[in-house]
């Protein structure tokens, strides 16, 4: 099975570089890698240039457009392998990942998708918590993601997350990453679209923690500064999460999905028992959460009916 890899990158040569060092020490190696760069992005070019390592199959795209999705959907179009398997510049995969991936397609061929756990690494400390819980969508329309705390056998999800999901390439076939979600840089909950359309095609995804990348989460160059408020990354967050899940559900489930995200919602989106919830500690900023919630919601709301 001829394995292509396929990683965007933007302004962060360092973690690159050990990303595909990461590559040319695995024990399958693999058949195609493609990095997609920006056209602007001069010091990851200038990387390029100098990476002398023959053994690794090295392609280049170049993209004009900002955004996750512009870049993984440009490289698709390059995917020569049987499967693509896809991680981040600030990922660096361990050693038997392609093997156990491949290993996994060739035991069903109704598996379409195939994510594992992403080790994050907070500075000098491993977040090593565990979750059995992971990649669900629940009946009424909340996400658990937990990819990265995934403990346990191999088993079917919903849901794979962006630094570390694979994918058999007959099963994408013509399928692309929603141009529709919002963000800059990092478009939050793209993978959610991509993964839900396989699932409803009929594909298998498959959760393996032994499928496993170990993350140095980097800085990001757009609006969303992971772990500080940002009002249109906000927005942008719940928008693309509220789209997806309209888009997916049917008509009875997207109801109560409505109805459960206003009233209650997620520490990510909240609604109106989360803004309580994180009023007493958080006060104004709790308020500014929840109104750009109400906003991200209403402005998918639009999307979905207005097309």
């Amino acid at each position: 099975m001829r394995n292509t890899v396929l990683i965007p990158t933007y302004r962060r040569p360092q973690d690159l570089s050990r990303c595909l060092q990461g590559l040319l020490e695995q024990t399958k190696p693999p058949f195609q890698v493609i990095v997609v760069v920006r056209d602007i992005d001069a010091d990851t070019w200038q990387f390029l240039e100098g990476f002398q390592e023959s053994k690794l199959p090295l392609h280049t795209v170049k993209v004009t457009v900002g955004g996750v999705v512009a870049a993984l959907n440009a490289g698709l179009e390059a995917v020569e392998g049987d499967t693509v398997s896809i991680t981040d510049d600030d990922a660096a995969p361990r050693p038997d990942w392609l093997e156990r991936i491949s290993a996994h397609f060739m035991s069903d061929t109704r598996i379409g998708g195939v994510g594992g756990r992403d080790w994050i690494h907070q500075g000098d400390k491993l977040l090593d918590d565990s979750c059995e819980v992971v990649g669900e969508l629940q009946w009424f329309g909340r996400v658990i993601g937990n990819h990265h705390l995934g403990v346990g056998e191999p088993r079917e999800v919903d849901v794979l997350k962006g630094v570390n999901m694979s994918f058999r390439t007959s099963a994408i076939g013509g399928l692309r990453f929603d141009e529709r979600m919002r963000g800059t840089g990092a478009q939050v909950h793209f993978e959610m679209a991509f993964t839900l359309a396989l699932k409803r095609a009929g594909w298998k995804m498959i959760y393996d923690p032994a499928v496993a990348v170990d993350h140095y989460p980097a800085q990001r160059f757009d609006e969303d500064q992971r772990n500080s408020f940002n009002e249109i990354a906000w927005i942008n967050l719940v928008h693309n999460e509220t789209l997806v899940l309209l888009e997916h559900l049917p008509p009875i489930r997207r109801v109560f999905f409505l109805l459960w995200a206003i009233l209650v919602g997620t520490r990510d989106s909240l609604g109106f028992v989360q803004w309580l919830r994180l009023l007493p500690r958080e006060g104004k900023l709790a308020g500014q959460k929840w109104l750009a919630s109400i906003r991200g919601r209403w402005q998918a709301w639009q999307a979905h009916v207005n097309p």
